[in-house]
C-alpha cells in the first residue's frame, strides 16, 4: 500500500533517543539506563522513535544499546561517543520504563500535504508564535495520542512498520468516502482512495476510529449518509465515526461557512436517525455528533450510554456528559458537607454560605459553554450558599464563530474581565493553557492574568474544582503575590503537537 504522493525525509530531530526519565523498579533500571543516555538499537534492531523502543523490548530477555554523556558533557558530538550494552532478563509485568525527552528520533513531526479548506492552521491569526502555523498529519502520533491523520503522506516503509508492528488503533480523518469529493475536502488532487486504505487496515486487523468533518455545501447532506454507510460496511475494524461540525475562523479565506443553527439541527435529526438503523444492524450507534452539535442546537445532552464505551472525549465526544456526571458527584459531596454539621458558626448561629466571606467568585468560559456552566453553577450557589457569577468571553483574535474553551485567548479574558468585581477569585479553564509552558494561544499565563486583575487564578475542568478552590485544596492556584511557579501540567499524551515541536 502506497499513496500517490511522494514522501521526503526530514533532518535528524535534535532530541534523537534521549532518555528523560527512568521508572524505579523498571527493566530501564535493572538495565543501568539513566536519564540523558541516548538509545541506539533494542535487541539489535536500530530504533527510530517509542514505538520501536516498545515493540522490540516486548521480550523476555532484552538488550540495549545506548551512549552515555559522562558528567559534565564533555565535547565529543553523541555520534562519536562509543556504543555501550546492556542485557536483563525482565520480570513478570515489568514495564520497560522509559521516558523520552522527545517521542520521535529520526524526524520531526510529519508535516501534512493537504490544503482543506476548513484547516484550522491556514486560518491562524496572523503574528502567533511559529508552532501554530505547523500542520501536523504524523501516523506515529495517531497510534500513540490519538492524533487524527488523514493517510495521504504515507511511504511504503510507512504500510509495511503499520503492519508488522500492528499499530492500533489509528484515528483517521475521512471527511468523506467519495474519491472526488474527499480530494476536493482536501485540495489535493492525488489523494489515495481512503476506502482502499481503510480496507486493507482491517485486513490486518488495525482498528480505526474516524472523524467525518462537516462543511455546509462541501461533504454533507448524500456525501455525509454515503460516507457513514460505507464506513460501517467496515464494522468492526472501523470502530466510530465522529461527525464534527467544521469551525472557520474571521481570517478564513476560501469562502465556507459554518452552519447556521437551523442546519446543525438537520444534521443532527439526520445522524440520529442513522443510528437508529446502525444500531439495529451492528449493535452500536457507530456515528456519534460531537458535543457541539447538542450545544448549539440546545438539545439535552445523551447519557453516557450513548456513546457505547468509547472514550473519544479529545475529539469532543461525550466531554458534556462527563462534566455533567461529575457534577452529580459535587452535588451529593456539597450536601454532605451541609448535613454534616458545617453549616452552623461556632457562636450557634446559622451559616447562610459553606465558605468564609467572600463567597463569591467569578467562572470564565467560552461562549459555547456558558450557558451549561451558568445553569450548574446556579444548582451550586442554591446548595453552598455561594455566588459564581458565570462570564462567557468572546473570542477576538479569532472570531465570535471560534466558541470553544481550548481555543480561548488570555488577552480576551484580561480585557473582558477587567474593571468588574471579581470576588475571591477568577476560575478559568484548564484546557486554555494546555501547553508545556502553560501558556495560552496567544501566551499569556494564569500568573500574568492573575496580577493583571488583582485576583488569584484556578483553572478548573469541573465544578469540583470550584469547590476545591473554595476550600484551599485547588492544585492549580495561581495568587498575585506569589512567586513565578512552573509551567501547568499537560493531561496525559497532551493534546498540543507542540510539546514534541
Amino acid at each position: 500500500m502506497t499513496s500517490t504522493i511522494d514522501f521526503v525525509e526530514t533532518a535528524p530531530h535534535r532530541h534523537a533517543g534521549i532518555i528523560e526519565a527512568i521508572e524505579p523498579g523498571s527493566l530501564a533500571e535493572a538495565l543501568g539506563l539513566l536519564p540523558g543516555d541516548e538509545v541506539l538499537a533494542v535487541n539489535g534492531h536500530p530504533v527510530t522513535d517509542v514505538i520501536d523502543v516498545q515493540f522490540y523490548a516486548a521480550e523476555d530477555e532484552v538488550e540495549i544499546e545506548y551512549r552515555r554523556r559522562e558528567e559534565g558533557g564533555g565535547t565529543l558530538p553523541s555520534s562519536l561517543l562509543p556504543p555501550l550494552s546492556s542485557r536483563s532478563h525482565r520480570a513478570d509485568n515489568q514495564p520497560l520504563g522509559i521516558t523520552f525527552v522527545h517521542p520521535t528520533f529520526d524526524i520531526d513531526i510529519r508535516r501534512c500535504n493537504n490544503l482543506c479548506p476548513f484547516c484550522f492552521v491556514l486560518q491562524t491569526a496572523p503574528r502567533m508564535r511559529r508552532t501554530l502555523y505547523i500542520k501536523d498529519d504524523d501516523y506515529r502520533y495517531s497510534f500513540l495520542y490519538g492524533h487524527f491523520v488523514t493517510l495521504t503522506n504515507l511511504s511504503d516503509h510507512d504500510w509495511a512498520r503499520i503492519e508488522e508492528q500492528h499499530l492500533s488503533p489509528l484515528y483517521i480523518s475521512v471527511h468523506s468516502t467519495d474519491l472526488e469529493n474527499r480530494r476536493a475536502c482536501l485540495a489535493n488532487p492525488k489523494a489515495p482512495d481512503v476506502l482502499e486504505q481503510l480496507r486493507w487496515l482491517a485486513e490486518r486487523g488495525i482498528e480505526m476510529h474516524t472523524q467525518l468533518v462537516v462543511t455546509p455545501g462541501l461533504n454533507d447532506g448524500a456525501y455525509l449518509e454515503r460516507s457513514i454507510r460505507e464506513l460501517a460496511e467496515l464494522y468492526p475494524a472501523v470502530q466510530s465515526v465522529s461527525v464534527v461540525p467544521v469551525g472557520l475562523t474571521r481570517h478564513h479565506k476560501y469562502g465556507r461557512r459554518p452552519h447556521t443553527v437551523d442546519e446543525a439541527r438537520a444534521v443532527l435529526k439526520a445522524v440520529t436517525g442513522w443510528q437508529r438503523e446502525l444500531q439495529e444492524q451492528l449493535g452500536v450507534r457507530f456515528a456519534y455528533p460531537t458535543d457541539e452539535w447538542f450545544l448549539v442546537t440546545n438539545t439535552r445532552i445523551p447519557a453516557r450510554r450513548y456513546y457505547d464505551d468509547l472514550q473519544l472525549q479529545e475529539n469532543g465526544l461525550g466531554l458534556v456528559r462527563d462534566y455533567l456526571d461529575d457534577w452529580r458527584g459535587v452535588k451529593r459531596e456539597l450536601k454532605g458537607l451541609w448535613m454534616g454539621g458545617e453549616r452552623r458558626e461556632a457562636g450557634g448561629g446559622i451559616l447562610t454560605s459553606l465558605f468564609p466571606p467572600p463567597s463569591f467568585a467569578t467562572l470564565a468560559t467560552a461562549t459555547l459553554f456558558a450557558p451549561t456552566l451558568a445553569k450548574t453553577a446556579a444548582e451550586f450557589d442554591a446548595i453552598a450558599g455561594t455566588r459564581l457569577d458565570v462570564v462567557p468571553i468572546l473570542n477576538e483574535r479569532l472570531g465570535h464563530t471560534i466558541t470553544v474553551a481550548g481555543l480561548l485567548m488570555g488577552e480576551d479574558v484580561l480585557a473582558q474581565l477587567r474593571g468588574r468585581e471579581l470576588g475571591a477569585f477568577v476560575a478559568l479553564p484548564r484546557v486554555m493553557f494546555d501547553h508545556p509552558d502553560g501558556i495560552s494561544l496567544d501566551d499569556v499565563a494564569p500568573m500574568t492574568l492573575a496580577r493583571a486583575l488583582g485576583r488569584p487564578v484556578v483553572l478548573v475542568d469541573s465544578l469540583g474544582d470550584v469547590l476545591d478552590a473554595f476550600t484551599g485544596r485547588s492544585r492549580l492556584r495561581f495568587d498575585p503575590a506569589a512567586p513565578d511557579r512552573a509551567p501547568t501540567p499537560m493531561r496525559d499524551g497532551g493534546w498540543s503537537v507542540e510539546k514534541y515541536l
